[in-house]
C-alpha cells in the first residue's frame, strides 16, 4: 500500500473481535468450573441475568460489558458463514 492510499478503519470488525475474544474467554472460564457454557451463556442472552455466568477469571464483568443485543447478530452471522 502506498501513501497516498487512504486506510479504512471499521469499528464493526472490531466490536465483532472483541465479541469472539470475550465469549472464547467466557467459555473457557465456565468450562473450567464445569458448567455447560452453552445452556449458560443462552440462559444469560435470554433473560439477562448474569447470574447465569460465573465470576471465575472475570468471566461476569466481560459479560456485563458487551451488549446482548449486538452477541445474538454475531452469533447468528457467524452460525450463517458456516451455511
Amino acid at each position: 500500500m502506498n501513501n497516498e492510499e487512504t486506510n479504512l478503519f471499521h469499528l464493526e470488525d472490531l466490536n465483532v473481535n472483541k465479541i469472539r475474544e470475550s465469549l472464547n474467554e467466557v467459555i473457557d472460564a465456565l468450562d473450567e468450573r464445569g458448567y455447560n457454557a452453552t445452556n449458560q451463556i443462552v440462559g444469560y442472552l435470554i433473560s439477562g441475568d448474569l447470574g447465569y455466568i460465573s465470576s471465575h477469571k472475570g468471566a461476569r464483568k466481560k459479560m456485563q460489558e458487551l451488549d446482548r443485543a449486538e452477541v445474538v447478530e454475531v452469533l447468528l452471522k457467524e452460525f450463517k458463514k458456516q451455511k
